[in-house]
């Protein structure tokens, strides 16, 4: 996937937020606005080209000095699918919130 894509149809509000995953972001205190922010502001961390349910990436973005992953996968030609979203785990993740820590 391309940042310059995925961010031009979240800009235009071409999204959807996975059913699955919403009562978690609500949970987790993360709406649809801080979403938007986080891909504007963010970079394509992780590309999954290969995914079993289509091409999908992990996106580090930022809402004000909050840190977020959005994972988005490619619904159709016009829409992304917002899989879920989260702050990194420190416990998985380095300082930097794109470097995935050694096991």
């Amino acid at each position: 996937m391309k940042i310059e894509a995925v961010k031009e149809k979240i800009a235009q509000g071409r999204y959807i937020i996975s059913f699955t995953h919403t009562e978690k972001l609500r949970q987790r205190r993360i709406k649809a606005e801080d979403i938007e922010q986080a891909v504007k502001t963010g970079t394509i961390i992780e590309d999954y080209p290969e995914d079993r349910r289509g091409p999908s990436c992990l996106i580090l973005g930022f809402v004000s000095k909050r840190p977020l992953h959005v994972v988005c996968g490619q619904l159709d030609a016009e829409e992304i699918l917002i899989i879920t979203a989260y702050e990194p785990d420190p416990a998985e993740w380095e300082s930097d919130g794109k470097t995935r820590k050694k096991r």
